[in-house]
């Protein structure tokens, strides 16, 4: 009788305590997106790139029904003839409901976009 000798292989894959690998969002974005470009029915390509065929359902249906991530809205205000005092204060409301107020509006901007980022 042989001696069984066994390698240890370290691809870099994450995996659950079940086995189970672990794709981060940008991976799962990736492979949605090769899908989509692949031609290839939903059951061949989740064969093709060794997922359960349910997995790769689920990613295409989130993907295709989640809102698409925005970054902050601002609408254009025209005041018209209505002239502002001197001491005028810029404020802005945030989505969390956090409020930024400022005289100088390119600060006050510049604050509102670094938030934004951290968010």
């Amino acid at each position: 009788m042989g001696a069984n000798l066994a390698e240890l292989v370290d691809t870099g894959e994450k995996r659950d305590a079940s086995g189970r690998r672990i794709y981060t969002a940008q991976q799962r974005e990736e492979l949605v997106a090769a899908y989509a470009k692949s031609g290839l029915t939903q059951r061949a390509f989740a064969q093709r790139e060794g997922l359960k065929y349910y997995t790769l359902v689920d990613w295409v249906f989130r993907a295709k029904h989640q809102p698409a991530k925005a970054g902050p809205r601002f609408q254009e205000l025209s005041l018209g003839a209505i002239v502002a005092p001197r001491s005028a204060v810029l404020e802005v409301k945030l989505p969390d409901g956090l409020i930024v107020r400022g005289e100088n509006t390119a600060a006050v901007a510049e604050l509102v976009w670094a938030l934004q980022a951290q968010s």
